[in-house]
């Protein structure tokens, strides 16, 4: 169940896609929190240079291996603004990390992108569970989803700005 006092870093991960839109990048953003309740790191999608892989819970999820140990990161929490696609789900499952709370589901992502008439991603949209059965998972958070939606549709629309 999400806390309140989570909502801080959703709010941030909201910031963060943010930042990457205006950067002229898809909108993502994600946050990554030890079990202590201390941010340890953040990043924001980096994929207009053409590096399709420069998502922020892949860069997350390879950084914790030199920031956490093993059982710091089974006890870590990342924060994103969309649910992880299956290779951030495959590289948040390999590393070992903890729980993943988001605030979009990947279904509502492709159902606003089909409305939006976006051609469908060249690899599968799977639910985190289904690539890395072992990883708590929680979200969506009905509060911020109309936030990052909005991101999505100025990004597809042309109007980063």
């Amino acid at each position: 169940m999400i806390e309140d006092r989570e909502l801080v870093h959703l709010r941030r991960c909201v910031e963060l896609a943010a930042e990457a839109l205006a950067a002229g990048d898809e909108p993502f953003g994600s946050v990554l929190v030890d079990g202590d309740g201390e941010v340890r790191a953040e990043d924001r999608n980096r994929v207009a240079g053409g590096d399709r892989t420069r998502h922020p819970e892949f860069a997350l999820a390879r950084l914790s291996t030199t920031l956490m140990t093993p059982e710091e990161r089974h006890r870590a929490t990342v924060y994103t603004s969309g649910e992880h696609c299956p290779m951030c789900a495959a590289a948040h499952g390999w590393v070992g990390l903890g729980r993943i709370v988001y605030v979009a589901s990947s279904a509502q992502l492709s159902a606003w992108l089909s409305e939006l008439g976006v051609p469908a991603p060249p690899v599968a949209t799977l639910p985190v569970p289904d690539v890395a059965p072992n990883v708590v998972v929680e979200g969506p958070v009905p509060s911020l989803v109309e936030e990052i939606r909005a991101l999505h549709v100025r990004f597809h629309r042309g109007n980063a700005s």
